[in-house]
């Protein structure tokens, strides 16, 4: 959250007196430790970028000093003090721009995030990698591509405002297509527009006309109205025509089509990397005779198409080997971050592309000893063609006269934290100047509460303006800003540290043994043995003894045979094969008789069963209808200030859906109501605020879920965003041993864990729970009636939450008759990546392009399939 935004978040009275009177106590007159201008030479540091009034502090800093006028130098950089020491050679350089590479891309946005609270948002471009593989006929996202362009754009239009680059090493060994960037379109309000060709200008630069626009790289035009949505921007831009002039520029909602918010003006940039005219449809007419394989992509190439995957043809189309590092000139600087690892990450991609290559030229038959021309390029090629300096980057110095930078991490916070606040006590007595950013207004509001009540009381700085920051960080003392920083650290040369959020409330990881797992299997028909338990709709239990032929006139048929008891034979057709079920009951069950009566007698006790499940559902839900359940009090200041620090923008209907939740558990009539909406569209947020809430007033949630990798998941969502507040947080599954099974269930009991996720477990009936006040039903589709409904009857008056993208019919119908209230989540976010599904008959070749995409992306992959051989352990599967 920017400063420019936090003010607008207004903190209650009281705290923001005694915050206003701690800091005029603390803002004593002195020495400046500054200087005369703490905010350099250049321009005064914008408001978004809070932490730019101590980038000369940081300059200051020996092992940067040490580093300066150096065309190379290897210099000692801890890891938590990388974007500290950019901030201060940025400062103390003269050089521009410069380029930092990270080994991934983790490493880099994590650089970028934390940079961007020195230096203006215009100074700081993040340069991503196409997260599709190499060849594969599938596009980069249009918002990697626009960004991408928008940087070589900037970088050869010798951009004076921009001053770094952060890639990872991927993006950097990836030849580039567009060399000479297009300039972008800019569209001014009062300015002239030529109607017919600005559309022509926007489809050459690969935007695509839909009758509404949703997404990025999309127009819409309906008469003197025209909706685009910039590859760049993160939200769409309609422009209101007067016969050619920009009558007025505003934003606007793709969930509802409204308008949000006037702008001046806006910048468009190409929406694909690859445009298919001039030299590249050129190229591609040769291609046709050269290469005949590929006549089919060279064709719509050449004829100028825009299709999906033409990127995937870069290396033919494009002979020049130019790499992002060869357009920085000597003007520039080239920071390398832990060369090892980037030469191995390089050097593994390059073999990861080598490899598909190979599998990919049999597929396209290509003629024996053809080349196929590489995407990436070595590690070595990186630096081959620029004359600017290079700097690397270590953890480890490997020479004594390398530059340290001395830069100190802060301890774990654990327990009360008197630890950490002993620790910022002791700095502060030090003369050190500490500054603790805050991830939003009300976030820092309440950090101030709490060093307060530890006797360590700081100042809270609300306001925008860098001078009045920077004088206020001239004497020693302490400082509480809203300011986003990922990690802080301790920089005992120059007296200065830095506590992010993140640092004072810590982040519950679990660091469990990996229990070993059972061998699963799978029983399919195929895999039927002589000997195995089957169940016929009929007859009942028997044993498959095998497939025989039997002769009934003049026809031979296959049939399955089934022995019962007493020796009775069942010949089954094999076209029947949908009549009988193989056991699944647990150990060797007894065979019934045919023609008997005890396979009816069971029938008739499960239906027995069911409508008695049936009949307590009907007395359940008719105790929730009449009973009094308890009524949540109205928000806390720590709901809201929880709510705040959500990193995104909520949808209509996700805001919509939080209120209804609200007033239902403000009611003293119990809760039931259905969350519906899309996977990504923001129901587990929905579930989270509820959660706290609950809490909040002083009662116990439970989180049904049916996996155990999903109640890790929720573990971990709920841990990091609930770390900063006095919420105890635990999960009940699998990855849990007995010994700490137990203790979880103790404690549930004692009322000392505020939130348990857990799956099954939740339903067994050791489970007790002092004080249960909200229950959470994730993916209730994936639980039986009698699972969802067990939990229920510990408490008739407990508020329930289902959270579901597909509800079975039950809730459905339950929902329209009035017995359970639904919201429906149908607006996707703004920045959500788009769910790719591709259908098609089973190809081992598709299966490895798509795994090793996702391990290129540095991602994640679960294979589901429908059979599991029997016989065949994980280990042993082909890769």
């Amino acid at each position: 959250m920017t400063p420019s935004m936090a003010s607008e978040d207004n903190t209650d009275s009281a705290n923001t007196d005694s915050a206003n009177n701690n800091m005029s106590a603390n803002s004593a007159s002195g020495d400046s430790a500054l200087g005369d201008s703490a905010l350099g030479d250049s321009a005064p540091v914008s408001a978004v970028a809070p932490l730019g009034a101590l980038n000369r502090r940081l300059r200051d800093e020996p092992g940067v000093m040490a580093s300066l006028g150096r065309r190379s130098t290897v210099m000692v950089v801890p890891e938590p003090a990388r974007a500290f020491a950019l901030a201060g050679i940025l400062e103390a350089s003269g050089r521009s721009p410069f380029l930092v590479v990270t080994p991934t891309v983790a490493d880099a946005e994590r650089l970028t995030f934390d940079l961007e609270n020195f230096l203006p948002p215009e100074a700081v471009e993040y340069f991503p990698a196409w997260e599709t593989l190499p060849f594969e006929r599938v596009s980069p996202s249009v918002e990697n591509m626009g960004r991408r362009l928008k940087v070589l754009w900037r970088l050869r239009s010798s951009d004076p405002t921009l001053r770094v680059v952060i890639a990872p090493v991927r993006a950097l060994s990836q030849r580039l297509g567009q060399t000479d960037a297009a300039e972008p379109i800019t569209i001014a309000a009062g300015s002239r527009v030529e109607w017919n060709g600005f559309i022509e200008n926007l489809v050459h630069f690969g935007y695509r006309r839909e009758y509404q626009v949703e997404h990025r790289g999309e127009i819409a035009v309906r008469g003197s109205i025209i909706d685009i949505f910039p590859s760049t921007a993160d939200a769409p831009v309609r422009i209101d025509l007067w016969g050619d002039d920009v009558e007025r520029l505003t934003e606007f909602s793709p969930g509802d089509q409204r308008a949000t918010v006037d702008i001046e003006s806006v910048q468009i940039f190409p929406a694909r990397e690859l445009l298919s005219v001039g030299d590249f449809a050129a190229r591609a007419e040769e291609l046709i005779a050269e290469q005949p394989w590929g006549r089919e992509q060279w064709q719509r190439l050449a004829d100028g198409e825009i299709f999906e995957g033409m990127e995937a043809w870069l290396p033919w189309l494009v002979e020049a080997e130019v790499l992002l590092p060869d357009l920085i000139g000597d003007d520039g600087q080239i920071v390398l971050v832990d060369p090892r690892r980037l030469k191995d990450r390089a050097h593994d991609i390059v073999a990861e592309e080598a490899d598909l290559g190979m599998a990919l030229s049999r597929t396209w038959d290509l003629k024996q000893g053809s080349v196929i021309p590489r995407l990436h390029l070595d590690f070595d090629r990186l630096l081959a063609s620029t004359t600017a300096p290079s700097w690397t980057f270590v953890n480890v110095p490997d020479s004594p006269d390398s530059p340290l930078v001395s830069a100190l991490s802060w301890p774990p916070a654990v327990g009360e934290g008197s630890a950490l606040t002993a620790q910022l006590r002791q700095l502060l007595n030090d003369g050190f100047t500490v500054v603790v950013c805050a991830e939003g207004a009300g976030s820092a509001g309440r950090i101030n509460r709490v060093l307060g009540d530890n006797d360590l009381a700081l100042p809270f700085y609300e306001g925008t303006d860098a001078v009045a920051l920077a004088e206020r960080l001239k004497a020693p003392g302490g400082l509480i800003v809203v300011s986003p920083l990922e990690h802080g650290c301790i920089l005992p040369e120059i007296k200065l540290a830095f506590l992010a959020e993140a640092d004072l409330s810590g982040r519950r990881r679990t660091h469990r043994e990996v229990r070993k797992r059972r061998r699963a299997t799978s029983h399919v028909f195929e895999d039927l043995k002589v000997g195995d338990h089957i169940v016929h709709h009929v007859h009942g239990v028997g044993r498959f003894q095998g497939m025989v032929k039997r002769t009934v006139g003049d026809l031979e048929r296959d049939y399955l045979l089934l022995e019962y008891r007493g020796g009775d034979k069942l010949y089954v057709p094999s076209d029947q094969i949908e009549t009988i079920r193989l056991y699944s009951g647990g150990d060797s069950p007894r065979l019934n008789k045919m023609g008997g009566s005890d396979f009816s007698r069971t029938k008739a006790k499960v239906r027995s069963a069911v409508a008695e499940i049936a009949q307590e559902l009907v007395v359940l839900y008719q105790k929730r209808v009449n009973a009094r359940g308890h009524a949540f009090g109205p928000d806390t200041p720590w709901q809201r200030e929880m709510e705040l620090a959500f990193p995104f923008q909520e949808t209509t209907d996700q805001l919509n859906a939080i209120e209804s939740v609200k007033e239902d558990m403000e009611s003293p009539a119990p809760m039931d109501r259905l969350i519906c909406g899309d996977v990504g569209f923001g129901k587990t947020e929905v579930a989270l605020r509820a959660a706290f809430k609950a809490v909040q007033d002083g009662m116990q949630v439970a989180v049904l879920v049916p996996t155990t990798l999903l109640a890790q998941q929720h573990y971990q969502t709920f841990s990091e965003r609930l770390a900063g507040f006095p919420v105890r947080v635990e999960q009940l599954s699998r990855f849990l041993t007995t010994a700490q099974a137990k203790s979880v269930t103790k404690s549930m009991a004692e009322g000392q864990v505020d939130i348990v996720i857990g799956t099954h477990r939740l339903l067994s009936k050791d489970i007790r729970f002092k004080k249960l006040g909200l229950l959470i039903v994730d993916e209730e589709q994936r639980f039986g009636v009698s699972h969802k409904e067990s939990i229920k009857k510990l408490r008739s008056d407990v508020d329930v939450l289902t959270l579901s993208a597909t509800p079975i019919p039950r809730t459905l119908e339950m929902s329209l008759t009035g017995i359970r209230d639904m919201s429906l989540l149908n607006t996707p976010p703004a920045a959500r990546q788009p769910i790719l599904t591709y259908v098609g008959e089973y190809d081992e070749k598709a299966v490895t392009e798509a795994i090793r995409r996702e391990l290129l992306r540095e991602g994640q992959v679960f294979y589901v399939h429908n059979r599991v051989p029997r016989h065949r352990t994980a280990r042993s599967a082909p890769e």
